[in-house]
């Protein structure tokens, strides 16, 4: 039979290294979103310097 000791030991680590991967995937998110955000502002910084109709096919 196992121990409570050993069970405790096991509960924690699998406990441990859960939080663990959800702070590696919470940071994964949070870093993706900040790509996404200074990607936008770079869009948009990029169109506000573009002539009036750059963008624009005319026929």
């Amino acid at each position: 039979m196992v121990s409570a000791k050993r069970l405790a030991d096991a509960g924690y680590k699998a406990f441990s290294g859960s939080m663990m991967l959800l702070t590696v995937y919470g940071a994964y998110l949070c870093s993706a979103r900040v790509y996404r955000y200074f990607q936008r502002q770079r869009a948009l910084r990029q169109l506000e310097q573009s002539p009036p109709g750059a963008g624009i096919a005319e026929d």
